[in-house]
């Protein structure tokens, strides 16, 4: 029986850590954990809010998922667009997911994130 989601990974392509840190820690506001030595040696790296667990690993044959993404729940999602769009990044509003307000954006290396917050009462 499934219990939980315990992480989304995500590729990225060779080199691209400390870009990717910047953006995880720096945009997103999220707090780098340490991965296992033995994992650490294949390089990319891993972030966590709350109970929200997102690695970046490192693909030599990278392409970014433009279509394919986590969804990412917020809370307060209009400060959080600003803060995005404010540090730089690009965010698109879509209403086409009743009950909730959204926005998609971009990592550094161009995968797809999904932002969202149920809209009304029920938050």
């Amino acid at each position: 029986m499934l219990v939980a989601v315990d992480h989304v990974q995500l590729a990225a392509p060779p080199g691209s850590e400390d870009t990717l840190r910047s953006y995880y820690a720096g945009v997103l506001g999220m707090t780098e954990v340490p991965k296992p030595p033995a994992l650490a040696a294949r390089g990319g790296c891993w972030f966590e809010a709350g109970s929200v667990q997102l690695h970046l690993g490192i693909e030599a044959d990278f392409r970014p998922a433009r279509k394919a993404h986590p969804g990412l729940r917020v809370r307060g999602i209009e400060a959080y667009a600003a803060r995005l769009a404010a540090k730089g990044a690009e965010v698109t509003w879509d209403d086409g997911l009743p009950g909730h307000r959204r926005f998609y954006s971009q990592d550094p290396v161009g995968n797809r994130l999904e932002f969202l917050e149920p809209a009304g009462p029920s938050r």
